[in-house]
């Protein structure tokens, strides 16, 4: 018999502790289009991490899962706190499970139809992706907003859901700490 010691997670930061983690960071120069103020995201500096995903190799086949970390960094473009892209599932049907680990923020979930729900994500929170809802998370807090994550390997990822569909509100800065305000309503020079 042989023990092994399998990969660990610190609950606290999220950081996965392994000899194979993938990580991957998005810079504000790979999120054009995605920040209502563009031209604010234009002459920022285009190599700043807005956020980070750390995970386990990926698995592909059916039946297997995957596992990651999402570390979104403190911060604005303009009034809008700094979130992940955000996307739907390829195989559209496929749920996913997120896990508050440090900080806090927000889940913005959308169905096709343009239905939106917000959850609070906060260490300890559990969220459930249900299958086709396309989902983001935004660092509402002055510190790293990190959720783990699990979901089905043959899931995939659709980014182009943002320039197809796009989501319908976006999460502000405000006196009383964020507000979330319907693209309809959003005024155009923020």
């Amino acid at each position: 018999m042989h023990l092994s010691i399998p990969p660990s997670i610190n609950y606290l930061t999220g950081h996965i502790d392994a000899e194979n983690v993938v990580c991957k960071a998005t810079t504000l120069g790979a999120l054009e289009g995605v920040f209502a103020d563009e031209t604010q995201r234009a002459k920022s500096a285009q190599d700043k991490i807005i956020y980070q995903v750390e995970m386990l190799p990926a698995q592909h086949a059916e039946g297997e899962l995957n596992f990651g970390v999402s570390h979104i960094e403190p911060g604005s473009v303009g009034d809008e706190f700094h979130m992940t892209r955000g996307h739907i599932h390829q195989r559209k049907e496929q749920a996913e499970f997120y896990l508050g680990s440090q900080g806090e923020g927000l889940l913005l979930m959308q169905t096709e139809q343009g239905e939106v729900t917000i959850e609070k994500v906060f260490p300890g929170s559990v969220h459930h992706i249900p299958g086709f809802v396309a989902h983001r998370l935004i660092n509402t807090s002055d510190i790293r907003l990190s959720a783990l994550a699990v979901w089905p390997a043959i899931a995939g990822h659709n980014y182009d859901f943002l320039t197809e569909v796009g989501f319908k509100v976006r999460v502000l800065k405000s006196s009383d700490g964020y507000k979330v305000v319907s693209i309809e309503e959003e005024p155009q020079n923020l």
